[in-house]
């Protein structure tokens, strides 16, 4: 009995003493600006965190779109694939690691990189609506 007892403790210690680990999640980047930074505990069948980043060659001073969280292991890490959507060209690239937060964010918090946004789109919509008036 003392045996089986010990053995119940020692499996309900081992299930509490696993961490998960934690990583920088964001959803969505822009122009290297994550919109939604968050923090994740991964799942405990995840092992490590990545950043994925879609990049275009025909764009070199473009930063690209960057997505962020757990992945479950390091398979397709620390690769680059040439991609093509709609006839343009695109490089994925994920990297991963394995500590605590180990893939940093940079945050969106300035309001004027929101606002030269807003006005690049802004700007768009009224010459397109001025273009097909005149």
């Amino acid at each position: 009995m003392g045996k089986f007892l010990f053995a119940v403790v020692a499996a309900v210690a081992s299930l509490v003493l696993v961490e998960s680990i934690i990583c920088n999640k964001c959803s969505f980047s822009l122009l290297g600006k994550c919109l939604n930074a968050v923090n994740e505990t991964c799942p405990s069948n995840s092992s490590v965190c990545y950043t994925g980043r879609a990049t275009f060659p025909s764009l070199p001073d473009f930063v690209g779109f960057n997505i962020q969280g757990c992945r479950e292991n390091t398979t397709g890490c620390d690769k680059t694939t040439p991609e093509t959507l709609l006839g343009v060209t695109y490089n994925t690239k994920i990297t991963c690691c394995s500590s605590d937060s180990c893939n940093p964010i940079t945050l969106s918090s300035a309001a004027s990189a929101k606002m030269t946004f807003s006005a690049a789109v802004g700007g768009a919509v009224l010459v397109s609506l001025l273009g097909s008036v005149l």
